[in-house]
This record gives structure tokens, sequence and C-alpha cells, in this order.
């Protein structure tokens, strides 16, 4: 299972990367795993505004469904459109091209409270 360094992550099992000023957010290889099999994502429209750890959005599996939590406060810049013809992208590649929200506007202080790699790989082995 991967957890990168560069990352922060949720207790929920989502990750954040900023680039400049857009964060990436998506969910683990954790969450994946645990999920199993992604079948459909439902995504926010571009310009909404959210709230940290307010639903974003749903993610489907053959297991479950799960809401999906932004890690911080933003408005949605870009969402991921080729996850509505392949949401399996997410099960292969969760940190690259599974990414699900592009975010701008956020809150840096919001960022540094969440938590770094190492922390997030003690929570989920417990």
């Amino acid at each position: 299972m991967s957890i990168p360094a560069d990352l922060r992550y949720t207790k929920e099992h989502e990750w954040v990367r900023v680039e400049g000023d857009t964060a990436i957010v998506g969910i683990t290889d954790y969450a994946q795993g645990e999920l199993g099999d992604i079948v459909f994502v439902e995504l926010p429209e571009t310009g909404k505004s959210f709230k940290q750890m307010e639903a974003f959005g749903t993610i489907e599996a053959v297991k479950a469904v799960s809401e999906m939590y932004a890690p911080i406060s933003g408005e949605i810049k870009e969402i991921n459109t080729n996850l509505e013809t392949d949401a399996s992208v997410i099960n292969s590649d969760p940190y690259g091209e599974g990414w699900m929200i592009k975010l701008v506007n956020f809150s840096t202080a919001e960022i540094d409270n969440l938590l770094d790699s190492e922390t997030y790989e003690k929570l989920i082995e417990e």
C-alpha cells in the first residue's frame, strides 16, 4: 500500500496535494482497497464551494457507497471528468489519474492541520 510523503491526509482517507494555487484531492490507496472495485463517482459542479470536512461527492463500489469529504475548504476549479467514463482508474492510480477535484481559494492553515504520511500510516495500522 502506497502512502506518498508529499501529501496530507484526513482520518476519512482523503488526500490533498498543493501545486501552486491549486489543491488536488482524491482518496487514498487504503480507501480504494477497502472499497473494492469502484464503479461510479458523483462529483460536484465547478464553481461550487465547500467547507472543510463537508461532503463533496459520493463513490460507489461493488461493496458499498460512501461519501467523500473535502479535506480543506475551497472552491471547485476542476473535476476529473475522466472518472465519469472509467471510475476504476481510482483503484489502479489513486494518487495520479484517479484524482477527484481541484480546489482554489483554499486555506493553507487547514492543510497544516491535516495528517502527514507517518501519522496517517499509524492511523490505518491500528
